[in-house]
């Protein structure tokens, strides 16, 4: 190999040495708790029960949805055939935006919406876009990688708040004199499962003249009376607002929006590089999108939240009676769908999660630097498609797991 190669390779044993190289699976079937997998060095599939899934509300896999994405297609054809600004805006992206403005109308002021073909993309557009050389961007200590990398792209100067911390914010936010002040945050903590406290980050936002842009990957669809997220459920409301919102979680299809003002979303349609520069998503996707919008909205989406909350209930209390009495793994904190087990240590994590795999269960092992250094753990994630009989085996298998803590998996 060149010097070229060989340096990679070398940076690649030592991400291995350290228990921190990443593999892939391949799914053989669509997304469900009991999926065929090939997991990373296997020469077959097998079917595994699984806690990795960002699909909340199981419905990644439903057929309503299949049928919507179907129809589509047949409609649209298979591709969007351009950006959104010269060919590729399609009537099906026209009703999909003013159907998410509607659902943001009680929260924000002359709400408009603007699709994204994911979510990394709305967060890079957002913060790039508003984020010019006389703003400052207060950015949380656990923000995600769009977050942060948006918050890279953008000309502002960036603060980053401890997390959770209001005082320390407010101190910061008083300190600053820029024209334009961004304080950002998630919603829900991707790997922690638990929320901002975006009233009191709300209550700022009107107090120092900010923006308040909210990540809210992992609420929508799940929190609030009919899914619309963080900000039902908080019953938020201002023109500072502006949220961003997932679409391949929680909804099971793809895609992302940013829904705020009709100002910013006219302003983002003019400057925001990532969504002017970009072939829009097929429309046979925003078509699909709005049928899911109707499930989630619909008695079967809250009959799903409420099937997800007695699950949440029952992992907690079920994991919390198996913990090891010496305080070497816990259950953090979090009334979400996300239930992280922390085990501590890199290779303990990789352990634990290879000893699930043998009894044919999925959990992902997380590890710095995704989380911080220390906090290696297994990130538990729930569906409402899960059953109570899913869980008590995710119970019992950590249980056995959590009890022998240097047992290597068979």
């Amino acid at each position: 190999m060149s010097r070229l190669l060989d340096r990679l390779h070398d940076e690649i044993v030592a991400l291995d040495a350290q228990s921190l190289r990443r593999r892939r699976q391949v799914a053989e079937t669509a997304c469900a708790p009991e999926q065929s997998l090939t997991l990373a060095g296997a020469t077959a599939p097998r079917t595994m029960l699984g806690f990795s899934s960002n699909d909340y509300l199981g419905l990644a896999a439903h057929p309503a949805l299949a049928a919507a994405w179907a129809e589509g297609a047949a409609r649209y054809g298979t591709g969007s055939g351009g950006s959104h600004l010269i060919l590729g805006h399609s009537r099906a992206h026209a009703q999909l935006e003013e159907r998410l403005a509607d659902w943001m109308a009680p929260f924000i002021p002359e709400a408009q919406s603007l699709f994204f073909c994911t979510g990394y993309m709305a967060n890079l557009a957002v913060l790039s876009a508003l984020g010019g050389a006389q703003a400052v961007i207060f950015s949380e200590a656990l923000n995600h990688a769009s977050l942060i990398d948006g918050a890279r792209l953008a000309k502002a100067r960036v603060e980053r708040y401890p997390h959770c911390d209001i005082a320390a914010l407010d101190a910061m936010l008083a300190a600053c004199d820029a024209p334009v002040k961004l304080i950002v945050s998630d919603a829900v903590f991707s790997m922690d499962g638990h929320l901002a406290p975006v009233a009191q980050l709300l209550a700022l936002a009107e107090r120092h003249d900010a923006w308040l842009v909210l990540d809210d990957a992992h609420g929508f669809g799940v929190l609030g009376d009919t899914g619309c997220g963080v900000v039902q459920a908080m019953g938020l409301h201002s023109e500072r607002l502006v949220l961003i919102g997932t679409l391949g979680k929680a909804a099971g299809v793809s895609g992302a929006f940013v829904a705020a003002h009709r100002t910013v979303i006219d302003y983002l349609v003019q400057r925001a590089r990532p969504y002017i520069f970009t072939t829009a998503a097929p429309p046979a996707v925003a078509h699909a999108l709005l049928a899911s919008l109707a499930l989630i909205e619909g008695e079967e989406g809250a009959q799903r939240r409420a099937a997800l909350q007695a699950r949440i209930a029952q992992l907690r209390e079920g994991v919390k009676a198996v913990l090891p009495a010496d305080g070497s793994a816990w259950l953090a904190e979090s009334p979400t769908a996300i239930q992280p087990l922390i085990v501590g240590d890199n290779a303990r994590a990789m352990r634990t999660m290879a000893q699930l795999d043998a009894r044919g269960l999925r959990v992902g092992a997380i590890r710095p630097p995704t989380v911080p250094a220390g906090t290696a753990r297994l990130r538990i994630a729930l569906s409402a498609s899960h059953s109570h009989a899913d869980v008590a085996r995710l119970v019992d298998a950590l249980g056995a797991a959590l009890s022998r803590p240097e047992q290597e998996a068979a």
